[in-house]
């Protein structure tokens, strides 16, 4: 067992966490009340919402991950998955009703994750579009839907039936074009097996690409990384992200102590991993991308891949599977996290013979005050920052009134400016650099206890 490391609520490291949801997923526990998600949907706006069925099962496990997958699935393992993945749909779209008083319900987006949905044959990536579709609603030939694939697993035939079925854009985890490298993060694969999988999600026409980088490797120096960036961009994808290297407890580089940079301490690795960070966001604004977030850059010809009436900020999400996480307006809800592959195996085979779905078992509640922060904190680390004017429609208040040290000190280090030609509280080019401290120092005091609290397993 191993708690999370603790975040300083005033460093000023780079580095301290990548946050894409709030609260964070380690501050969730048992619900004792275990509410009827029939009660939690009834009165929440169901017009646009957001899906997502996680796929827990990877071909390899590399030696960063976190996530919350295992490696294969003997017998007949994504069977029973997808059986599990069915009867929690029928369920969860039960729940939903037909929207009542709070309307219709209609989903905006889509989205396949994991682990890797690619591990999937071609017939198992059928039917999970078909719980989508036949058991959720969603009509994934009009909506965005975005799917994750690994280059071991991007196969003609997985790509001609997500091609068929509405996918319009696919992310592909490349990490290093250099095969060094890519041993070093224990992802072993070869730059002429990548290279054969980027042709064939091209030739199956998916509208947008995404390629995964990882910059702060162990050996990668400037030279190597530009190497891999002009390897992405020979393929022109719609989208490039642009990944910190973190070791995190219990992933394998975690465990095994392994060195991952030769730079020498902490400070040095945080230097190394900006100077690298503003190498491949100056390259890419240079080739045409325009920077969406601190990870994310999307070619300026690209076309739109969002939902227009979607937003992360007050939208519902609705997560199906292990590792998938589902959100209303007053809690956030999930299976149980781990990153050991024991309890891994363990929690998903616990899912596989559940029968009923119908209730949330474990999640964390979201009051008015938590609801702020999360609001300022997903509006904050995107490129186009916020409009206060939003926030002060949906609060009543001005975010200056509700976070004024916090937001005092981000200005100060040079990190926030206010743009009012523009009407929005935006962070600065050096303000997305530092994202992943930003986003950390706006966690409660409440959050910030539950995640040290917190055993991971």
């Amino acid at each position: 067992m191993s708690t999370p490391q603790l975040l300083d609520p005033t460093a000023t490291r780079p580095y301290q966490s990548y946050v894409y949801a709030y609260p964070h997923k380690t501050t969730y526990r048992p619900l004792p009340d275990r509410p009827e998600l029939r009660d939690l949907w009834a009165a929440e706006p169901k017009d646009a919402l957001s899906l997502y069925l996680h796929i827990p099962f990877c071909e390899v496990r590399c030696g960063f991950c976190n996530l919350f997958t295992r490696i294969g699935a003997p017998g007949e393992l994504t069977t029973r998955y997808l059986d599990a993945l069915d009867r929690q749909a029928t369920a969860v779209r039960d729940a939903l009703g037909a929207g009542g008083d709070a309307g219709p319900v209609r989903f905006a987006n889509a989205a396949f994750g994991g682990g890797t949905p690619t591990y999937l044959e071609a017939a198992e990536l059928e039917r999970l579009c078909d719980i989508a579709e036949r058991r959720m609603g969603a009509d994934l030939r009009a909506i965005p839907l975005s799917v994750e694939a690994s280059p071991a697993t991007a196969t003609a035939d997985r790509l001609a039936v997500l091609a068929e079925r509405g996918t319009t854009r696919l992310s592909l985890g490349v990490q290093s074009f250099v095969d060094a490298e890519a041993r070093a993060a224990v992802r072993p694969q070869r730059r002429a097996d990548v290279e054969a999988a980027l042709g064939r999600i091209r030739d199956a026409r998916i509208p947008v690409l995404n390629i995964d980088l990882i910059y702060g490797i162990g050996g990668q120096t400037e030279h190597t990384w530009r190497a891999s960036l002009d390897a992405a961009l020979a393929w022109r994808p719609e989208e490039l992200y642009l990944y910190p290297l973190y070791v995190r407890p219990l992933t394998g580089l975690g465990k095994h102590g392994t060195a991952l940079t030769d730079a020498g301490s902490d400070a040095d690795w945080d230097a190394q991993r900006l100077r690298l960070y503003r190498q491949g966001r100056d390259h890419l604004l240079a080739e045409g991308y325009v920077q969406v977030s601190m990870r994310m850059f999307r070619r300026a010809d690209a076309p739109p891949q969002g939902a227009d009436d979607y937003a992360c900020q007050t939208d519902g999400m609705i997560g199906l599977g292990c590792g998938a996480r589902s959100y209303t307006s007053s809690l956030h809800y999930s299976f149980d996290y781990a990153v050991d592959p024991r309890e891994i195996r363990t929690i998903i085979d616990e899912y596989t013979a559940t029968v009923d779905f119908g209730r949330a078992v474990h999640g964390r509640r979201v009051d008015g005050a938590e609801a702020r922060r999360r609001h300022l904190l997903q509006s904050l680390l995107q490129a186009e920052g916020m409009p206060p004017a939003d926030y002060r429609k949906r609060f009543d208040a001005d975010p200056y009134e509700d976070f004024p040290a916090e937001l005092e000190r981000f200005a100060d280090r040079g990190w926030l400016e206010r743009d009012p030609a523009a009407g929005v509280l935006r962070l600065t080019a050096e303000g997305l650099a530092h994202s992943d401290a930003i986003g950390p120092e706006l966690f409660s005091a409440e959050v910030r206890a539950a995640m040290a609290a917190y055993e991971l397993k």
